[in-house]
């Protein structure tokens, strides 16, 4: 285990300080808050609660979206997406678990722009990792890590939420 509920929590109240004080910098009111499925919906709920948002929350799949959606065989887990309300010229907030190559965000935001066209996006990511990829960089960041490539991180829970080292 990399990082155990206890150390998950205190990083979440960080990040919220963080996001916080992000919102009051741009003068951001009321945003949308969307989790990419499944890790980011569990961090975005714990989030969403904590800055008190009377929006609801929103929740993004982006199965068909990724790029490497042929190498992951013909059945991919798919849930569905979800957001409440619409997104034009809103300010919204994705929210993942794990931000590694940038290749999952990449798909996150191609799907939110078939959604409508909002005002800005925030990224908040509980862990980036090295290995990027694409040019994508986080607004808000709970832990650093600078891995290994064949070490990977895997959010487990929902609860309790633990961030794990895997080793394929």
């Amino acid at each position: 285990m990399w990082q155990d509920a206890a150390a998950i929590d205190t990083v979440l109240y960080t990040m919220t300080a963080d996001l916080n004080t992000l919102l009051q910098q741009r003068q951001i009111q009321n945003p949308l808050m969307i989790g990419i499925h499944t890790g980011g919906v569990w961090i975005a709920q714990r989030l969403h609660t904590q800055l008190g948002l009377t929006q609801p929350l929103g929740y993004l799949d982006i199965s068909f979206y990724r790029d490497d959606f042929t190498r992951v065989g013909i059945h991919p887990q798919v849930r569905p997406s979800s957001l409440p309300i619409g997104i034009d010229n809103r300010h919204v907030i994705v929210v993942d678990d794990v931000l590694a190559t940038g290749r999952t965000i990449r798909a996150a935001l191609n799907v939110l722009f078939d959604y409508g066209r909002p005002a800005s996006v925030l990224l908040a990511i509980l862990a980036e990792r090295s290995g990027r990829e694409l040019p994508i960089a986080p607004d808000v960041v709970g832990l650093r890590s600078a891995l290994h490539r064949d070490i990977h991180l895997k959010l487990v829970g929902p609860t309790p939420l633990q961030l794990l080292c895997v080793h394929p």
